[in-house]
């Protein structure tokens, strides 16, 4: 019997191939002026296969910045570079999708404008560390965001969006996961404003839901994914009740029609059962297309397509050592492991050079 991972799946306007898809992948090599690194256009082009590629995470601004050497999508350089990319890909018929970023108080002084202080929905800072001038370093005293600027913020992202498309992506997925701005928002354990975008579920959920529905205008529903993450404690988030909140942001999301809700099941890039949390119900309340994330195999994977318990599976480390991951997992191929230590920054080495089946 084939397997229905390897079977075509309509996603919205687009057709993909199959219903693997390549999840977001921070990398750490773009260049000056953070424009991606030309070595990512064959990085991505060798990973075409897959039924969706979506980028690594791609600031919305200088502001949204929190690591060095990620690449950005608010500058005519930056734009200039992902079109290579995306020509790419479509020349080998596959589909990309760019994730838009702001890290919110997961940053440092030194990537932020005139070396101010990160943005947060309030002023409390994250126990942990960024990656800055060639090492890790303690996150920054973030500021809490001022009502005056949500605004500039939200037209921030509409930028990004018209830059996508500019761009020549063939959708945007939003990052509201992994503790970073919109989660934080979206959580009462970084978020203790006491005005519209604070306090109860539905103040704290704003800024998810008014981000999604500026995309959206910009670039239409059917071409609007977003990913999340209800239980992570990645970035030192949490929250005291993540089922009724996350519950809450997927009926509103659900409601502005986006295309895909993108969800990491337990810790991001750890265990799956770290909290209790009721998944098949989030996949029940969003009308769209559910991408399930987070440890899967081919096992997992065919098992979760088979009870229809996701419609599409998002592979990370898998396709950073196979970039014909799919190739191999059709034919249950033998896996290339991964080079933690090429993960972040550096050259070719662990980026484009993993072998692919004879």
């Amino acid at each position: 019997m084939t397997s229905k991972l390897f079977e075509p799946y309509k996603l919205g306007p687009i057709t993909l191939t199959n219903r693997t898809v390549m999840a977001p992948l921070t990398r750490n090599r773009a260049l000056s002026g953070f424009v991606p690194n030309p070595l990512a256009i064959e990085y991505y082009g060798q990973r075409a296969s897959a039924g969706l590629l979506v980028t690594e995470a791609s600031q919305i601004s200088q502001q949204g910045q929190g690591y060095q050497d990620t690449p950005g999508i608010y500058s005519k350089e930056q734009v200039a570079g992902w079109k290579k990319i995306t020509e790419r890909v479509h020349e080998r018929g596959g589909h990309i999708f760019i994730q838009l970023w702001h890290v919110g108080r997961i940053s440092h002084t030194d990537l932020q404008p005139n070396n101010g202080a990160p943005v947060a929905p309030s002023a409390i800072r994250a126990n942990g560390k960024t990656f800055v001038g060639g090492q890790f370093v303690e996150i920054s005293q973030p500021r809490a965001l001022e009502l005056s600027e949500i605004p500039g913020l939200i037209e921030d992202y509409k930028r990004a969006t018209a830059n996508a498309i500019e761009a020549g992506f063939d959708g945007v997925e939003i990052h509201g996961a992994n503790g970073y701005l919109l989660d934080q928002f979206a959580r009462d354990g970084a978020n203790k404003r006491t005005d519209a975008y604070g306090g109860s579920i539905e103040n704290r959920a704003r800024l998810m839901l008014e981000v999604s529905k500026a995309v959206t205008d910009v670039i239409g529903s059917d071409r609007t994914g977003i990913r999340i993450s209800p239980v992570t404690p990645a970035n030192d988030l949490s929250d005291s009740n993540p089922q009724a909140l996350f519950d809450y942001i997927v009926d509103g999301l659900s409601a502005l029609k986006l295309v895909y809700l993108h969800v990491v099941e337990g810790a991001t890039g750890g265990p799956r059962d770290i909290a209790r949390f009721d998944y098949p119900g989030l996949r029940k309340r969003f009308h769209g297309t559910y991408v399930a994330n987070n440890g899967y195999d081919l096992k997992l994977a065919e098992d979760a397509l088979a009870k229809n318990a996701a419609d599409l599976i998002a592979f990370g480390k898998l396709f950073i050592s196979n970039p014909d991951l799919v190739e191999r997992l059709k034919k249950n191929a033998t896996l290339n492991p991964w080079d933690q230590t090429t993960f972040y920054g550096g050259d070719s080495k662990g980026y484009t050079d993993y072998p692919v089946l004879a």
